[in-house]
């Protein structure tokens, strides 16, 4: 019997890999069937990149004011306020929940 069906595996193995290949491309992670995921996540992502520019661009300008070409003495009197914990005893301090950086 394995006689009779030897001549049709070569087509059957062939037939397989159509069919493989076939769903792959409908459903795959690049398939036309994925392409609504694929275009959410690119948004989601296109979001993400716009707010990570816009806080560079919020560092790089605060990282050019505590330059020492050009001080601001006003970002320094504040960041140091900051990191050490100390207020002018003129200034309101109001608390809030610390943020996440």
């Amino acid at each position: 019997m394995f006689h009779r069906l030897r001549p049709y595996i070569p087509t059957a193995l062939f037939a397989l890999l159509i069919f493989y290949f076939g769903y792959q491309a409908l459903t795959g992670d690049r398939g036309l069937l994925t392409r609504p995921q694929r275009n959410a996540a690119l948004a989601a992502r296109s979001q993400e990149l716009k707010r990570l520019q816009a806080q560079e661009a919020e560092l790089d300008s605060r990282i050019h004011l505590l330059s020492d070409a050009s001080l601001s003495r006003d970002l320094l009197d504040e960041r140091a306020r900051v990191i050490l914990g100390f207020a002018d005893p003129r200034d309101y301090v109001i608390r809030t929940a610390r943020r996440s950086d």
